[in-house]
Order: C-alpha cells, then structure tokens, then sequence
C-alpha cells in the first residue's frame, strides 16, 4: 500500500484538478507530513509514475504572473477504481510487523547483560519524549485537521503508549530476566 498514492488520488478526487504545486500546498495545509509516512516533496514524482500508469491524466497548463507553466491533472476513471482498491486495502489490512527489538531481546549475549538495565531505560526515556513531543505536535496542529484526522493522529500516540507499558513491564520483570539469561549462559556462550 502506498500512502503517496492514496493521498494524491484522493486529494484529485475531493479537490478536482490540481497542479503539482497545488498539490504540495494542499500537503502542507493538511500537516500530511507530521501523521501520515507522506512527505511533500514525494508530490512530484509521484504525479509523474502516476500519470505515466494513467491514473491521473492532463487537462490544461496554467501559468500565474511570473512562474513557470504548470501542467494541471485531474483523476482518470482507472485513478478512481486505484484509489477504491488502495483505501479498501488500507482500511481492511492491518499492517502490524515484528519489531528486530523483541528478537534481540529473545536472543541477548553475555556481552549484553550488564548493560541491560540502561539500554531499556534508554529506549523508555526516548518512548517518553517521543509520546510528548507527539501530544504537542499534535495540540499544535489540531486546528488544521477534519474531526476523523484527529483521531487518526492519536492512533500514534496509543502504539506509543503500549510501547512505554511493555518497556516499563520488561524493566519490572529485568531481574527475572537476567537471573534466568545467566543461568542459561555457559562457559562457551
């Protein structure tokens, strides 16, 4: 699933014609950027795979004072059914993947017990920066979100908050942990 994709279809779907211009400007009014894996500057050459796969198609070039020519597209019949397919499977497929943490974790070296301790509180303190420097993003850009992309930029917040929960968990069970890892380290481990 490609997030570019949907957002671009569907910016050409609820906005009608737009420019690649337009089109990066309608990203920064959204904030898209700040709770979307969308960047504004990936706007232009995905309007060129894009067009090239016609699923948006060219309609006129409009030219404003002083700038350059820019070549307007609009959604083609085929964007349209793309875009149907790339919500639906967004909507419907849960894109959850194993963290590498949890395999280090499952597999710790000898080399790694001492340290233990301070990496998890590591991991926990920047969990926590992570969770409050997003509540102010958040609080930040709230003005500039419809009433459904306020909820969707809590959707972070809430995996973060699971994250700080599991990490303050591991740190509580570290002890057990690290009895039951040194118990099973050999001599040649």
């Amino acid at each position: 699933m490609s997030s570019i994709r949907l957002f671009i279809l569907s910016a050409f779907e609820e906005r009608g014609p737009l420019h690649g211009h337009a089109l990066r400007l309608v990203a920064d009014e959204e904030h898209i950027d700040e709770w979307a894996d969308v960047t504004p500057g990936a706007v232009y050459g995905a309007i060129k795979r894009l067009a090239a796969e016609g699923l948006i198609a060219p309609v006129r070039v409009e030219r404003e004072g002083n700038y350059p020519e820019r070549q307007v597209f609009e959604i083609t019949p085929a964007g349209r059914e793309s875009l149907r397919s790339i919500r639906s499977a967004a909507l419907e497929t849960i894109d959850y993947r194993p963290d590498p943490f949890d395999l280090a974790m499952a597999r710790l070296g000898a080399e790694n017990l001492d340290d233990l301790r301070e990496t998890l509180e590591g991991r926990l303190a920047e969990l926590r920066g992570m969770l409050a420097a997003d509540e102010i993003r958040i609080e930040r850009i709230a003005q500039y979100l419809t009433l459904t992309e306020q909820h969707v930029v809590r959707h972070d917040l809430h995996r973060l908050r699971g994250e700080i929960a599991f990490h303050e968990e591991l740190l509580e069970a570290l002890p057990a942990i690290l009895a039951d890892e040194s118990s099973r380290k050999g001599p040649h481990s």
